[in-house]
């Protein structure tokens, strides 16, 4: 039985558009957006989260001297970007479909502004029938501005955009019970919000990528604990991405499963919102008792032991238990300087209200 999804998001890793060399492998993108065009017959909206820029430019420079890893992927990002997008433009086309670019840097995640004015653009593309094409700007990403890789990006866009569906494809096909090179493993077909899957995941990255199956099951199950349908399967199969759709319950992957309690638009932005934070909150074990319960609870200012660091009124703070351990981030309701002189206090507005605070599972 096919699936229900109005939207979804398809994230492509370096390893399924690369060759062994290194190299655009431009058959196998040709396959993907072949299965892309027919899910959008289907009536499905794509966005399509793409790797391969670095790649593609490999091939078309060959530098004079010797660079480092940040300029390699500048130099190779910005001359591979252009033809990267210039096949996609032409594979889509030869299917009657309109593409843009959108390249964005983790940056522009970091206000509300910003984060809501990425959402309009790409609202505004799907409604006039063009795919959004989204990458990180990799000429202009360096160091702590860098996302972890394309997961993390297509785990922001999938809640963002209000997405049913995310799916991570990659050169294995899921998260597997032992090492995937071994004969005896086999593919953990669904995995729920409690499975303990540490014994599992190698922390490896990928040949060409930034990423591994450590950072995309870290992503997949933040994305899947905000209500979107998470998949990991194998990019390298024929017809995977109309199989997943067509006949889910066949196709091999890895599923996880989204939770039926849906958070709100902004508490999803706040969700991906600790690289961001100015300051942090410390509480104590009362306080984080009662924020980690089933209770809709906000921060008071009762319940904080100390503030660091210097922030202003609306700022993202991450707020710490007394083993100092994240337990959550939130929007600050005080700057830095008047939330230290009301810790501890009685009455008053609470540090975080709970419909901008988000509690780590």
């Amino acid at each position: 039985m096919k699936k229900t999804w109005n939207r979804i998001i398809v994230k492509v890793g370096s390893n399924v558009l690369s060759r062994k060399d290194g190299t655009l492998d431009v058959t196998r993108m040709s396959a993907i957006v072949d299965q892309i065009a027919e899910l959008r017959q289907a009536g499905l909206e794509v966005i399509l989260v793409s790797s391969g820029a670095v790649a593609s430019g490999r091939s078309e420079i060959h530098p004079t001297k010797k660079l480092d890893s940040v300029e390699q992927r500048q130099l190779f990002s910005a001359v591979g970007q252009a033809k990267l997008m210039g096949r996609y433009y032409q594979l889509f086309g030869d299917h009657d479909i309109t593409v843009g670019q959108v390249l964005t840097t983790k940056e522009d995640f970091a206000t509300r502004r910003l984060y809501l004015n990425q959402k309009s653009c790409m609202n505004v593309m799907l409604a006039n029938g063009v795919i959004p094409i989204v990458n990180e700007n990799d000429t202009i990403s360096v160091t702590e501005l860098m996302f972890t890789d394309n997961d993390e990006l297509s785990g922001l866009i999938a809640t963002m955009m209000d997405a049913q569906a995310l799916i991570i494809l990659s050169n294995i096909d899921g998260i597997y019970d032992g090492n995937p090179s071994d004969p005896a493993a086999k593919v953990i077909r669904e995995i729920g919000p409690s499975d303990d899957l540490s014994c599992y995941i190698q922390s490896s990255k990928s040949n060409f990528g930034r990423g591994g199956m450590l950072t995309k099951t870290r992503i997949a199950r933040k994305v899947a604990d905000e209500g979107i349908e998470v998949l990991i399967a194998n990019g390298k199969r024929e017809n995977i991405l109309t199989n997943l759709y067509l006949h889910p319950e066949e196709t091999l992957c890895t599923r996880f499963t989204p939770s039926d309690a849906p958070i709100s638009g902004v508490k999803k932005w706040i969700a991906h919102s600790e690289d961001f934070a100015k300051g942090e909150v410390h509480v104590n074990h009362d306080a984080a008792t009662r924020l980690t319960s089933e209770e809709a609870v906000s921060l008071l200012m009762v319940g904080i032991t100390s503030i660091e660091g210097d922030f202003e009124k609306d700022d993202i703070v991450r707020i710490i238990d007394e083993q100092g351990n994240l337990i959550g981030v939130g929007r600050a309701n005080y700057n830095a300087k008047d939330a230290r002189s009301q810790i501890g206090k009685h009455g008053g507005k609470p540090m975080v209200h709970y419909d901008f605070l988000y509690i780590e599972n």
